[in-house]
């Protein structure tokens, strides 16, 4: 019931729990949001140095057996909305005129050390490691852009493979997509095997075992073309370390077979050295379309 004072109707009040249920929705908006900008504004830690103009910050992470691993973080003078960020997966600083031009449009740049792992299972908790400290940590988009080099491609797709919503795009330059076609007709005591040997070591393969391999990204990136995760390759058509016919090309013809997105920049009577190009303007803008 209405209660008037002086002939004034007053308006009734809002129910008690309505009120306190208001409130509460407000603190908790202003702490997500309190979270998310100090998230954002946490500084890096370990040692800062410059690389090519920006602020570089190297530290270590610890994986489930306590044992440190490098990580690095190149940071821009400002970063683009939803902090974009560009994930190398090996050979730091070779050809980095792709990292370098997306520093300069607000992109970060993180590398986190996976050498000699061949994108194996400890390499995958590593970076889901890495992922998870940027992302939750200092607010990261939780779609980086991957970024694989020669044998970097097996991190890259390995790592892409296992999670497909958690990739804006992959930059493949000259990558190796698999072991199977190092090994196939290879007999025990090749002498072409010892280069191999530490790559089939570490995902506890042997020879027959590697020949019939069906966890290469030439076999299981289907799941990135259902997620429509869009793929760029640069390579050279007279790569000798990985040979195009092989690995891009046929990877291309597959990855379109099953219905995602692949643009393939080719050299012609390029080798595997150097890779990237010089002007690295449509791998740019590659990847900043995908965000």
């Amino acid at each position: 019931m209405e209660t008037t004072t002086a002939g004034t109707p007053m308006r009734p009040r809002p129910p008690r729990h309505g009120f306190a249920a208001f409130l509460a929705c407000e603190l908790l908006i202003t702490l997500l949001l309190t979270g998310m900008v100090h998230a954002a504004d946490a500084p890096f830690p370990g040692k800062t140095t410059n690389w090519n103009g920006f602020d570089r910050y190297d530290f270590p992470l610890k994986d489930a057996r306590g044992e440190e691993f490098g990580c690095r973080v190149v940071t821009p003078k400002k970063s683009a909305k939803g902090r974009p960020w560009i994930w190398r997966a090996r050979f730091w600083a070779h050809e980095p005129q792709t990292d370098i031009a997306l520093l300069k449009k607000g992109f970060h740049l993180v590398y986190c050390d996976v050498a000699n792992l061949w994108g194996n299972a400890r390499a995958i908790a590593r970076w889901d490691i890495c992922y998870k400290y940027l992302t939750t940590g200092h607010g990261f988009s939780k779609r980086p852009a991957l970024e694989g080099m020669s044998r970097g491609g097996l991190m890259i797709y390995h790592w892409a493979i296992q999670r497909p919503k958690q990739v804006s795009c992959i930059y493949g330059d000259a990558p190796a997509m698999g072991i199977r076609p190092y090994v196939k007709g290879r007999k025990p005591g090749s002498p072409d095997l010892k280069k191999l040997e530490a790559w089939m070591k570490a995902h506890g393969l042997s020879l027959e075992q590697a020949q019939a391999h069906p966890h290469d990204a030439l076999d299981t990136a289907r799941v990135l073309a259902k997620a429509r995760v869009p793929l760029i390759h640069v390579c050279g058509d007279a790569d000798e370390s990985v040979p195009f016919v092989e690995h891009t090309a046929e990877f291309a013809r597959r990855y379109r077979k099953w219905g995602g997105t692949i643009k393939v920049i080719v050299k012609k009577g390029g080798k595997h050295h150097p890779h990237s190009l010089k002007d690295p303007t449509p791998i740019v803008d590659f990847i900043l379309a995908a965000q």
